[in-house]
């Protein structure tokens, strides 16, 4: 019902409708007149009922409107010019259905087929690549149970890989690519580094970052550096074993020149000779094979009898990680990699003796291999590896050979910790998968060299050493430089700094494994712009492996260390030949293993080369670097390098050409930003 002042307003209308119009005379060709002036005053009578006075000229009037159709009076407030709506919430606004996981799983494939066909990339396959990224990471936060199937479906559509499924479906790779994706900036580098590294190289690879290091340290570098110690005489022993890759489902017998895939199992066979066995794996091993345990237990028995350590134990052991074969991801689990790290660091502490065993995790130490997460990406998905950091951690602690509070660390530090040992020396272990090209995990925010933390431990722990006056060994599995095709630039470029801030007075040597490979790195200060003996300052031993994998002999070192200075005043290697294992089969009653035999003295092959240098002097990287000047003077020494690179296999190629510079630059290259600049490509690898 009208109001009082809306009908008061109608009956004062009816007087406004007796002020004429003015209008010309009509034309004479039948039209109206050609000019009309409208009254001045509002024809009141337009409308019934008005909200305001319709003769006002102060505003605009407001008349009531009914809807015949739906009998509604609309109010005041919907045309009011004083108080204008901001947001229309009554009216529905429609979008479409949620769709189903399955209809985003549908529409996110075609989008990305979509992509890979539009025109407007033109030739720009990693903008397109980057793209088609962010339709899987819309799927994988969306629709997280589609991710695998999603990852498998592409991988077949653009033939990425031979076998999609088992690679990534939900039983192998396929969850840790969807939590990837989800988290990565696919839209910058994070995105690059994954279309350049896992995806046929779409994009180039990216620069290095470069690094900020305002406030990293707590302390400069001490100038002058401390008063060197003085060197005590007295020589300790350090076993350093590597890579062992056990194979407990080695089969005797079985093809050990197969096609493809891991060697002297039941499931792989020569492609040439389906029917018939080419190379009957023999019982201790074969080149293109993981150890098997015959294999392992007799580097074992050989280690302390060929060092010497046999009634004194080793002062203690390097173990540089990757206990476990070499399996395809669809036939690992959580079960077998415990399996694996029970037996064989059972098999250490009974057989090597005395003196404690230090290990670092390897990328094949993990299921999935080679995945850690960072813990920064928070709840359950921090935690997802700690199954594995708990259980070597307390491995560790019931063998004797850590205190609990390094236990306490590694459990909390991916397995990485520190120790001191009694004679003053720490030795602080890294978990290198946190650093490693096929870690997953690494490509999330990787303008960060350091999203893990590892790298801030690592610096914080030589402070406190360097604040104590400690020495300190670090060890690893994956190497941070030589060739650069294993690591990632940035944190190895952390890396690197850090060791050069840390250097020569606190860090006496490093160490790692991964390659299978007898080779050395040497670091330089100011991220190697000067390249000689004064600015050479740590030394970076990559072991030789027990595993023969692949073309490779077996092997292991053990190091003479000054037990004051703890530096490295010689390393001697032995290996055994892999060639001649199937010869042992072939007796009757088989009465002999494989021979383990001295290959060489670090000092004794290469220190004739380096004028002025004691007995007693430290195997250093001056050393070191002296030596690399030797070899660009001497190539003959690049062959003899060359072939301790292998282990003295007969499958190893000779190093001529290009490779002599190459191999002396990889020796040179303490990380991969060095290597990628300085060096030629293409001769990392005897293999």
């Amino acid at each position: 019902m009208l109001s009082h002042r809306v009908l008061k307003i109608a009956a004062a209308s009816v007087v406004a409708l007796s002020v004429p119009a003015v209008a010309e005379p009509v034309a004479s060709d039948g039209l109206g007149p050609s000019v009309f002036t409208a009254p001045g005053a509002f024809p009141t009578s337009a409308f019934k009922h008005y909200y305001n006075s319709p003769t006002a000229t102060s505003a605009q009037p407001q008349p009531v409107i009914s809807d015949p159709v739906s009998h509604e009076i609309y109010p005041f407030e919907l045309t009011n010019p004083a108080k204008l709506p901001k947001n229309n919430t009554r009216d529905p606004h429609i979008l479409p259905p949620k769709a189903s996981p399955g209809q985003l799983f549908e529409s996110a494939f075609a989008q990305v087929l979509s992509i890979a066909s539009n025109p407007t990339f033109g030739t720009n396959n990693c903008a397109r690549c980057q793209a088609a990224l962010q339709v899987g990471k819309f799927l994988a936060l969306a629709a997280p149970e589609e991710g695998p199937a999603f990852a498998v479906r592409v991988c077949e559509h653009f033939n990425f890989n031979k076998d999609c499924a088992t690679q990534f479906g939900i039983f192998q790779l396929g969850s840790v690519v969807t939590q990837v994706i989800a988290n990565a900036d696919v839209g910058g580098l994070d995105g690059q580094m994954l279309c350049s590294h896992f995806l046929s190289g779409l994009c180039p690879a990216p620069m290095v970052t470069p690094l900020n290091l305002t406030n990293w340290f707590a302390k400069p570098k001490p100038d002058p550096l401390p008063a060197a110690r003085k060197p005590s005489g007295k020589r300790m022993k350090v076993l350093h074993i590597s890579d062992m890759h056990i194979d407990p489902r080695y089969a005797n017998g079985a093809e050990a020149n197969c096609t493809s895939g891991l060697c002297c199992r039941e499931n792989n066979f020569n492609a040439q000779s389906l029917n018939e066995t080419v190379f009957p794996a023999p019982r201790f091993g074969a080149y293109l094979c993981d150890s098997p345990i015959s294999l392992a237990i007799s580097a074992l028995q050989a280690i302390p009898v060929l060092a010497g350590t046999e009634r004194t134990g080793f002062d203690f052991t390097l173990y540089t990680g990757d206990l476990v074969s070499h399996d395809s991801e669809n036939q690992l689990s959580r079960e077998y990699i415990l399996y694996t790290e029970t037996l064989m660091y059972d098999l250490f502490k009974r057989m090597l003796g005395t003196g404690p065993v230090y290990a670092a995790l390897g990328n094949h130490d993990s299921y999935n291999q080679a995945q850690d997460a960072p813990h920064s990406l928070g709840g359950q998905l921090a935690e997802q590896f700690s199954w594995n950091y708990d259980h070597v951690a307390s491995l560790w602690e019931h063998e004797g050979w850590l205190p609990h509070s390094a236990v306490e660390t590694a459990r909390a530090h991916y397995a990485a910790y520190m120790v001191r040992r009694q004679d003053g020396l720490r030795v602080i272990t890294l978990n290198t998968d946190l650093w490693y090209s096929a870690n997953y995990f690494n490509y999330i925010n990787m303008t960060n060299p350091d999203v893990s933390g590892m790298l801030r431990f690592l610096t914080d722990e030589l402070q406190a050493a360097e604040d104590a006056g400690d020495a300190v060994w670090i060890m690893g599995h994956v190497l941070s430089g030589w060739d650069g095709t294993n690591p990632l630039q940035n944190p190895t470029n952390l890396f690197y700094q850090i060791v050069d801030r840390f250097s020569p007075h606190v860090i006496k040597a490093i160490f790692f494994g991964h390659t299978h490979e007898d080779q050395v790195m040497i670091y330089y200060a100011n991220n190697a712009t000067v390249i000689n003996a004064q600015t050479a300052g740590a030394v970076g031993w990559i072991g030789p492996s027990v595993t023969p994998l692949t073309n490779l002999n077996s092997g292991f070192r053990v190091y003479e260390v000054d037990s004051a200075t703890f530096d490295i005043v010689d390393a001697h290697t032995w290996k055994s030949d892999v060639n001649a294992f199937a010869q042992l089969d072939e007796e009757a009653r088989p009465t002999h293993g494989p021979t383990f035999e001295y290959e060489y003295s670090t000092r004794d092959a290469y220190g004739a080369a380096v004028a002025g240098w004691g007995r007693d002097d430290p195997l250093n990287a001056t050393w070191w670097h002296r030596v690399t000047e030797a070899m660009e003077a001497d190539p003959s020494l690049v062959t003899t390098f060359n072939t301790f690179q292998g282990k003295s296999s007969v499958r190893s190629p000779a190093c001529t050409g290009d490779c002599v510079a190459a191999k002396i630059c990889y020796i040179r290259s303490g990380s991969v930003p060095i290597a990628k600049q300085n060096c030629i490509p293409g001769f990392g690898s005897v293999q």
